[in-house]
């Protein structure tokens, strides 16, 4: 395929890889995502997985003081941020502009992510592979925004290239 045909990036773990912390398959079925995956402008990343960390591997939170780490006290901020840059290299190479990333992750929920307790608390937040990708102008929706990144993929259509 060519690579210029990718439009989305979506977390992996949507399509069923086992790529999430606890390594389970947690498919997110849509006919909007069958759609993409039919046209071939779906990009498949782990941002966590790019930056290094295993599958599986122990769960994470963001903290009060913005590092991220495990419920073992093990900081992890390296992993999860070197896993951003280059999940916005991705986008960047193939001149992506939308994303569908897994709410509540502490990489990629896009409005609600966990309070740093590991009490399954959820509070306003993004993760730092959200935030990065906003920062340099893609626009990153949840999976359950699929309607919006349809209405966006038809608004980038209509764009001159």
């Amino acid at each position: 395929m060519n690579d210029s045909c990718y439009k989305i990036i979506i977390s992996a773990c949507l399509l069923g890889q086992r790529v999430r912390y606890d390594a389970k398959v947690k498919t997110y079925h849509s006919p909007l995502i069958n759609q993409w995956l039919l046209q071939g402008i779906i990009l498949p990343v782990c941002p966590e997985v790019l930056g290094g960390l295993p599958t599986p591997r122990p769960a994470a939170e963001i903290q009060i003081n913005k590092r991220i780490q495990t419920q073992q006290n093990e900081d992890v901020t390296d992993s999860f941020m070197q896993g951003a840059e280059k999940t916005l290299a991705i986008a960047l190479q193939h001149n992506i502009k939308l994303a569908i990333l897994t709410e509540r992750s502490p990489s990629c929920g896009s409005s609600k992510i966990y309070d740093g307790s590991f009490s399954n608390m959820l509070i306003d937040g993004q993760g730092v592979t959200t935030k990065l990708l906003r920062e340099n102008g893609i626009l990153v929706f949840s999976q359950f925004q699929l309607k919006k990144v349809q209405t966006q993929l038809s608004l980038l259509a209509k764009l001159p290239e």
